[in-house]
């Protein structure tokens, strides 16, 4: 395939990726797999790092686009990014050394969890529910959430901004559309933590990710002004969508690295 076209491809996928990422979370899926397919023979730090660097364009564009029109919770928002960044970072320092292929099936269990969850109950995330009456209580499950999703993040990725807004509406009693902007803050710091790992290691094509960095900026931008314009039932439906995408995705790499083995 020539260069243009796997270029103009990957821009496109890039586009996509931006919208979803913004709407739910799950660009990753879209993204990263595109990326590994134009080039099967890059080693996998680096398409990763390339990744990221396309990712935060995304996520910061959705964060600032959603806190314009969202009224935040600062005061609980900035100590998870502050640990998001550290947990993504030593997510993305031991990428090479913790097998993608281990995690799957925790992943894919934990995501058939939330499928069930939002399947089971139509009127969750729909409208703000606050649940803990303790400050201290919502703040340490938010912040050893944020922690253990940005860990996540940093060693694989795909799914972060679905993880991280099903925390808010779970813990918090968040709607969907504030639990999406709130995650987007997080996630976009998440993916910063990582890439700074990975262009300490020269892990990082900087012309293809700031190519991509321009769709996904322009796609979240979009997917955004959706979701705020939609509402939480519009949320709702893609978060469904992509949560079954993803499982299916992430049980076929299961399945031919079992085939392969």
């Amino acid at each position: 395939m020539e260069l243009d076209i796997v270029l103009v491809l990957l821009f496109s996928v890039a586009l996509l990726a931006g919208w979803v990422d913004a709407v739910v979370g799950g660009g990753g899926l879209l993204q990263l797999p595109a990326l590994m397919l134009a080039y099967p023979q890059a080693p996998v730090a680096t398409l990763l790092g390339t990744n990221k660097l396309a990712s935060v364009f995304a996520t910061s564009t959705a964060a600032i686009t959603y806190g314009r029109k969202i009224k935040l919770d600062h005061r609980l928002l900035w100590p998870t990014v502050g640990l998001a960044l550290v947990g993504s970072g030593l997510g993305a320092a031991m990428a090479g050394a913790v097998s993608s292929g281990a995690l799957r099936p925790i992943i894919i269990a934990v995501l058939m969890a939330v499928a069930i969850m939002v399947l089971a109950r139509p009127q969750f995330g729909l409208h703000p529910q606050p649940k803990l009456k303790t400050p201290l209580r919502a703040a340490a499950l938010m912040l050893a959430a944020g922690l253990l999703v940005a860990f996540y993040d940093g060693i694989i990725g795909p799914g972060t901004g679905i993880f991280l807004a099903i925390c808010f509406a779970a813990i918090l009693g968040s709607d969907y559309v504030s639990a999406t902007a709130h995650a987007k803050v997080i996630n976009a710091a998440t993916n910063l933590g990582a890439l700074l790992v990975f262009i300490y290691f020269g892990h990082v094509w900087w012309a293809l990710g700031l190519l991509m960095a321009i769709g996904n900026a322009t796609g979240a931008l979009i997917g955004a002004n959706m979701a705020l314009r939609n509402g939480s039932k519009f949320v709702r439906i893609v978060l469904i969508v992509v949560v079954f995408v993803l499982i299916a995705r992430l049980s076929y790499d299961t399945l031919m690295d079992f085939l392969n083995a």
